[in-house]
C-alpha cells in the first residue's frame, strides 16, 4: 500500500512537471534582432593614467654634472552626466612625482589630489548658459619640505586643504571646447589639520597666541572661512595636428578680507602626441595667494617671508593609457 501511494504521488508530480514545462516552452517568445532596444546611458566616463620619466647620466664627463632621474605618475578620471537641460561633470586629478640625484635623497617634485564637481541646468537645449553650483577640493598626499631641510615639514596632507562651494552661471560650449564659470557667491574654506602648522598661522589661518614668556595661551585655528567672488575657465583643443593645448585658470577674491586682492591659480599644458600610448608634454603652473607665506633658508635657519609668486615648469615624455 505504501509503495502504491508513493507511486501515485510520483506520477502526479511527473504530470505536473510535464505540464509546467510545456507551458513554459510554449510561452517562449524570441524577439527579432531588429526590435531589440539598446539603452544609451547619459553618463560618459573617461580614465587616463600616465607615467613620465626623465633622466640624465654622466660618466667621466669633463664638463661636470650630476646624474639624476625623475618620475611622475598622474591620473585623470572624469564622469559626465549630460541629458537635455541638465549637465553634471565630475573630475578627479591625481599627481605624484619624485626626483633622485647622486648623493641626495629622494625629493618630491609634484603632489596633487584634486576633485571638481559642477552641476548645471539650462532653460533650453539651444542655450550654452547654465545655472550652476560648483564644488572643488584640493590637497596633497605626503609631507612637503623646504629642501634641504627635511626635519620640519612645511605642509602635510590636509595641511593645507582647500574647498570651494558656490553658485553662479556657467558657459559651456562643446563645439569650442571651452567652459567659463562665474560665481558671485563662493565660500572658500582653508583647512590646516596639523596643530604645529596651525599655531604658526600657516596658509592664512589664525595663529596661536603666546604670552610674554612664550607660554601658549590659545592654540591656532585649524580652519579659515572666506566668502568671495570666483571665476574659473577651462579650455582644451587640438591647435595643430597631434598637438593639444589645455588651459585652466582660477581667480578668487574675498569680499571681507582685502577685496580686490586676487588669488591666482593658472595651469597650462601642451600635449604632443607621438602615438596612442606615447606623449610628450610641456606645462607650467603659476600660483599667487596672499595667505601663503614663502619659506627661505638663511644662515642655516628656516624663516618665513612674505607671499611670493609660485611657478612650476614641467617637461616630460612618457606613457599614457586611456580606458
Amino acid at each position: 500500500m505504501t509503495f502504491f501511494r508513493h507511486f501515485i504521488i510520483a506520477f502526479v508530480l511527473l504530470l505536473f512537471s510535464a505540464k509546467t514545462f510545456s507551458q513554459t516552452k510554449d510561452s517562449i517568445v524570441i524577439t527579432p534582432p531588429d526590435t531589440i532596444k539598446i539603452k544609451i546611458s547619459n553618463w560618459k566616463a573617461k580614465n587616463t593614467i600616465g607615467f613620465d620619466l626623465s633622466e640624465i647620466a654622466f660618466l667621466n664627463w669633463s664638463a661636470g654634472g650630476v646624474s639624476s632621474v625623475s618620475g611622475l605618475l598622474k591620473g585623470n578620471f572624469s564622469r559626465i552626466y549630460d541629458r537635455e537641460n541638465i549637465k553634471w561633470g565630475n573630475e578627479l586629478i591625481v599627481k605624484y612625482g619624485v626626483n633622485k640625484q647622486d648623493g641626495i635623497e629622494f625629493r618630491k617634485t609634484d603632489d596633487q589630489l584634486q576633485f571638481n564637481s559642477t552641476v548645471g541646468y539650462r532653460k533650453d537645449t539651444l542655450s550654452n548658459w547654465y545655472h550652476s553650483a560648483k564644488f572643488n577640493f584640493n590637497t596633497q598626499f605626503t609631507n612637503g619640505y623646504a629642501y634641504p631641510n627635511t626635519d620640519v615639514p612645511i605642509s602635510k596632507p590636509f595641511a593645507p586643504a582647500y574647498t570651494f562651494l558656490g553658485v553662479g552661471a556657467e558657459y559651456s560650449n562643446k563645439a569650442e571646447k571651452i567652459n567659463v564659470y562665474i560665481s558671485p557667491l563662493t565660500m572658500k574654506n582653508t583647512l590646516v589639520l596639523d596643530q604645529r602648522l596651525a599655531n604658526q598661522g600657516a596658509f592664512g589661518v589664525e595663529k596661536a597666541v603666546y604670552d610674554a614668556d612664550g607660554v601658549l595661551i590659545r592654540e591656532g585655528k585649524k580652519s579659515k572661512t572666506e566668502l568671495g567672488f570666483l571665476i574659473t575657465s577651462h579650455f582644451k583643443r587640438e591647435i595643430f595636428k597631434n598637438i593639444t593645448f589645455e588651459n585652466r585658470l582660477n581667480l578668487y577674491s574675498d569680499y571681507i578680507n582685502q577685496f580686490g586682492n586676487i588669488d591666482i591659480d593658472w595651469q597650462a599644458q601642451l600635449d604632443l602626441v607621438v602615438n596612442e600610448y606615447v606623449r610628450a608634454n610641456i606645462g607650467f603652473n603659476l600660483i599667487y595667494d596672499d595667505d601663503i607665506k614663502a619659506k627661505e633658508e638663511r644662515a642655516g635657519e628656516q624663516i618665513t617671508v612674505g607671499p611670493k609668486i609660485q611657478l612650476k615648469q614641467t617637461l616630460g615624455i612618457g606613457m599614457v593609457y586611456n580606458f
